[in-house]
C-alpha cells in the first residue's frame, strides 16, 4: 500500500449508460485487478494497467490434460486394487492367479500409458513452439 496513513474519504459518484458500464466491466475483467474500484482509480489516475491475455487455443490442450489425468487416476486405482489383492493372497493358492491377473492388467495398461506419453510429448512440442 502506498499511503497507509491516508484513508480514502472522498467519494466520486458517476453515472454510466449500460453500454458504457459493460465496456468498462469487460476491460476490467481482462486485468489483474480484483476490484472494479481499483481498476477505475488506476484509469483515472493514469497508472499503468496490466492486462492479462488468455490463449484460447490452449483450452483444448487443458481439456485433454484433464481427461488424461482422470485416465491415469483410474489406471492407478485399478493397479492398487490388484496389488492389494496379491498382497492379501500371499501364501495362498490364489497368488499365482493374481500374479497372472496383474500381468494381464499390465499388458492392457501399457498401450494407454504409451498413448498418454505420446500426447504429452505432442503438447510439449506445441508449447515449446509458442515460446
Amino acid at each position: 500500500m502506498e499511503n497507509q496513513g491516508e484513508n480514502r474519504s472522498r467519494i466520486l459518484l458517476t453515472r454510466l449508460k449500460p453500454a458504457e458500464f459493460t465496456l468498462l466491466d469487460s476491460r476490467f475483467k481482462k486485468t489483474r485487478f480484483r476490484k472494479l474500484s481499483e481498476y477505475i482509480r488506476s484509469v483515472l489516475l493514469e497508472k499503468p494497467i496490466t492486462v492479462t491475455y488468455r490463449d484460447k487455443s490452449m483450452d483444448e490442450v487443458l481439456e485433454e490434460l484433464i481427461l488424461l489425468r482422470k485416465e491415469l487416476n483410474a489406471i492407478g486405482n485399478n493397479l492398487n486394487q490388484a496389488v492389494r489383492n496379491i498382497n492379501s493372497a500371499h501364501g495362498h493358492a490364489d497368488t499365482r492367479l493374481w500374479v497372472n491377473l496383474l500381468g494381464v492388467i499390465n499388458s492392457k495398461l501399457e498401450p494407454s500409458i504409451i498413448q498418454i506419453k505420446d500426447r504429452m510429448n505432442k503438447y510439449a512440442d506445441i508449447w515449446s513452439q509458442k515460446l
